[in-house]
């Protein structure tokens, strides 16, 4: 069994899917940032797996928010398998509110409508990241996790997250945690 150990907490980094998770599952080629991890478990959303059959604006009609505007064009991410119906918002801490959780000098997390709202208005964060879901992990689950070899740990950069393309987010977060893809039998080729 492995005990938890603050010093080793995830919180604000990124997890990134290995290449040796089934490829048809949930996770497969997924970063995930995470939000909180404690000895209570591990919070994260995913961010790179945007929703195709479901807006932002879509989201927004749940909303008393004046139609005669035009909602801003903001991407929704699946953030995880548990209620992907529960909207979540990775931001810049130039938006901080009541409820707002800082999970790093930079990145904030906010799960109230007010930021919806706001969002939805063009007074919200500079940067933003709106999710439905979140992944969470049992105590010691996510450790377990990584000695399957399942996922790697990267910094958390505030670059990656908010600017990055999706489809270049999960490759780049490989890419930073400096290990050689090569030497993990069977996965050789695939880049």
């Amino acid at each position: 069994m492995i005990k938890f150990d603050d010093k080793y907490s995830l919180t604000g980094k990124f997890l990134i899917a290995s290449p040796m998770l089934d490829e048809s599952g949930f996770f497969s080629r997924s970063v995930v940032y995470i939000c909180s991890h404690t000895s209570e478990g591990a919070m994260g959303l995913i961010v790179n797996k945007r929703l195709e059959n479901f807006s932002f604006a879509d989201l927004t009609f749940q909303f008393p928010i004046e139609r005669s505007r035009t909602i801003s064009n903001v991407s929704l991410y699946s953030g995880g398998p548990l209620e992907n119906v529960r909207g979540m918002v990775l931001h810049s801490t130039d938006y901080i509110k009541e409820g707002t959780v800082l999970v790093s000098p930079d990145v904030a997390l906010s799960a109230t409508n007010e930021i919806i709202t706001d969002i939805a208005t063009d007074q919200g964060p500079e940067y933003k990241l709106v999710t439905l879901g979140y992944s969470f992990w049992r105590p010691q689950q996510l450790e377990a996790e990584f000695l399957h070899n399942d996922w790697f740990v990267a910094e958390g950069d505030r670059e990656l997250l908010f600017k990055t393309r999706d489809e270049d987010k999960w490759q780049q977060a490989l890419n930073e945690t400096g290990i050689d893809m090569r030497r993990f039998v069977g996965i050789t080729g695939h880049a």
